[in-house]
């Protein structure tokens, strides 16, 4: 949406009930980010829960901590890919990850599932992992904001790399490794839409014992190409290679 002077209108996600007509407090990052940007009493923004579609509302009042809106319109428009893909991505180094899901968000990925497999440099203690696992949402939300999408990807708890590939009853997963034969773009013409896992490995790649743990349990090993991609570039290029192929509507 945009506003009456055709600039894109602010959006928020607000994780409450939104009921038209009725005023609603704003979580107090969202009426900080209202002083952040200078915005007035009966300016226009959106909102978005996180259920399903978006909200109009009206700034009604604003102080120096706290900001109040009126729920005007709700619109169901959706940003959502008509498939939904998982990015289960092994832990880069330092800051590779914030970059990894703030880009995999706006690409349209439905889920990230943070992995731990034999080449991780990172190891995540469980206090380090709590509190990469907030920042991570933060980032999470941002995206989702400033992309459009209505609905938040979830974010689980990262997995010991042998116990996430022994579980059953999930999408079919796709590997990505250079040692494939079959290309993933040439796969995803034959193949009609559906749900996906993709698998990328830390810096390294994945090691030759987990390639084979993963055969073993059904998963499809395909390439992206010659050339060996970074670990915070596979699994984006991944996902917009099959967001072109098999299309977004």
């Amino acid at each position: 949406m945009v506003t009456d002077n055709g600039f894109p209108m602010p959006r928020f996600y607000c994780p409450q009930t939104l009921v038209i007509g009725e005023i609603v407090a704003l979580p107090d990052h969202v009426a900080h980010h209202v002083q952040v940007l200078r915005l007035t009493a009966g300016d226009r923004i959106t909102l978005f829960n996180g259920n399903g579609g978006e909200y109009t509302a009206t700034l009604a009042m604003i102080e120096k901590k706290r900001a109040n809106a009126e729920i005007k319109l709700f619109s169901p428009r959706e940003a959502e890919l008509p498939y939904a893909v998982t990015l289960a991505q092994a832990l880069p180094e330092t800051s590779k990850m914030d970059w990894i899901v703030e880009k995999a968000v706006e690409l349209g990925v439905t889920a990230i599932q943070p992995l731990a497999a034999q080449r991780c440099v990172v190891r995540l203690s469980a206090e380090r992992a709590e509190k990469k696992l907030a920042h991570w949402q933060g980032i999470i939300i941002s995206a989702a904001e400033q992309s459009g999408r209505n609905r938040l990807p979830h974010l689980t708890e990262p997995a010991h790399f042998n116990d996430w590939i022994g579980q059953q009853n999930l999408h079919l997963r796709i590997l990505l490794t250079p040692r494939a034969e079959q290309s993933l773009s040439g796969w995803a013409r034959h193949h009609p839409p559906q749900s996906v896992a993709l698998m990328v490995g830390p810096e390294g790649g994945f090691t030759d014992a987990e390639e084979n743990i993963a055969h073993a349990q059904g998963v499809l090993a395909l390439s992206i190409g010659p050339r060996v991609l970074r670990t915070e570039t596979a699994g984006l290029a991944a996902l917009a290679a099959l967001n072109a192929i098999w299309g977004e509507m």
